[in-house]
């Protein structure tokens, strides 16, 4: 009886395995070289926020006070954008470090720069625990916006206050 449970969870393990190679093989060259590099990237994101001030991590970037008019992007760059954070949410859920916004905002944000694909990210709290619903402490929340839609981290941030905003292009 044990060794059938056993040969059962294998044979589920097997065939998700297998249907995330077949969703791999279906994306074309481009998109599995995003998804590739956005693992690495998430990796290299994760170490240098654990070792690194997030002061020296966002010197590059411009910091606004208060949330600067989104910058005009073409169709064709939008598409890109959302396309780019949809992979690097992809590759996210599949690195044994934990990759939440924070770093795949960072990862998003630096495959967009290397594209001259202006954008901006938030940096946003509310009072309560990460599930929102305890009555003390904070939780953070980072997301990404090109032009006016969010591309990586969107789900949930409309609870958040903005505390800081980040920017880079145009």
């Amino acid at each position: 009886m044990g060794g059938s449970c056993s040969t059962w969870a294998t044979s589920l393990i097997w065939k998700a395995s297998l249907n995330r190679i077949k969703k791999f093989a279906a994306l074309d060259i481009g998109q599995k070289a995003v998804l590739i590099q956005a693992w690495f990237l998430l990796g290299g994101f994760r170490a240098a926020i654990l070792s690194t001030s997030f002061k020296r991590l966002a010197r590059s970037l411009k910091h606004h006070r208060r949330p600067p008019d989104p910058t005009p992007v073409g169709s064709e760059q939008l598409k890109q954008a959302a396309s780019i954070g949809k992979l690097v949410a992809t590759a996210a859920r599949y690195t044994p470090w934990q990759s939440r916004c924070l770093v795949q905002v960072l990862v998003v944000q630096r495959l967009l720069a290397k594209r001259d694909i202006a954008g901006q990210f938030y940096l946003g709290v509310r009072k309560g625990g990460e599930d929102g619903v305890a009555p003390t402490g904070l939780s953070a929340h980072a997301w990404l916006q090109c032009d006016s839609e969010i591309v990586n981290g969107g789900a949930n941030h409309s609870e958040y206050t903005v505390v800081s905003t980040f920017s880079w292009g145009n």
